[in-house]
């Protein structure tokens, strides 16, 4: 088991809030950048206009980048996603990775592989419409270098399973229990069929709470 951070990395802050909580983050984000840090804000759709039903509502990383650019016309703020060219990713990336950007919103393809231990402050929007591993990737992100990083989930769910899944978020750093309060929550789903979720039909053990007998 690896059950301690690599050297270096520091332990995040996480919270979870809902949206009225914007204008103490927008003067969160006005104080680290003033101190020398970067964000990452991490939207689940990549524009507005996006036809999919189910995407309604939900935070753009185009429409935000705008919004922030308004918010801070003195900061300089990126914007990252799937559909940009390879080039116009790399540039994006640099830029972030070298200091010039000081926000930079994002889809979630800065969830693995991005290093930039100047990054202090993890935003992820509509944090229900992620997964508890792929929020635990994204939090990932900051707490690389010396500097205190801090994780903030955005959510007006009132769905007590979000809830619980964010609360799992705020109270540990520990992949090994967010792997398992996940297992907990959705399930693994069949080994050996087609169900993606829900709980197996094992007769004598429960998956989530007797890891430690069945080991």
């Amino acid at each position: 088991l690896i059950d301690e951070l690599p050297p270096g990395r520091q332990k995040v802050d996480t919270f979870a809030v809902g949206s009225s909580y914007r204008p103490r983050i927008n003067k969160f984000i006005r104080r680290l950048v003033g101190e020398g840090r970067q964000v990452y804000v991490v939207c689940p759709k990549i524009e507005e206009d996006e036809s999919d039903e189910a995407a309604s509502g939900l935070m753009s990383a185009e429409e935000h980048a705008r919004e922030l650019r308004r918010e801070f016309p003195d900061l300089t703020v990126g914007c990252v996603h799937g559909r940009l060219k390879p080039r116009e990713k790399d540039a994006a990336m640099t830029s972030f990775a070298s200091g010039e950007t000081d926000i930079l919103v994002s889809t979630t393809v800065i969830e693995v592989g991005v290093d930039v231990p100047n990054a202090a402050l993890m935003i992820v929007e509509n944090a229900e419409r992620f997964g508890l591993s792929q929020l635990h990737q994204l939090r990932g992100r900051v707490g690389r270098g010396r500097h205190k990083s801090y994780c903030i989930l955005i959510s007006d769910s009132r769905s007590e399973e979000t809830r619980e899944r964010l609360a799992a978020m705020t109270h540990t750093n520990d992949g090994f229990k967010i792997a398992e309060e996940d297992l907990r929550l959705r399930g693994p789903g069949d080994f050996f069929g087609s169900r993606q979720h829900g709980l197996p039909e094992l007769h004598v053990a429960d998956l989530g709470a007797d890891m430690s007998v069945l080991s």
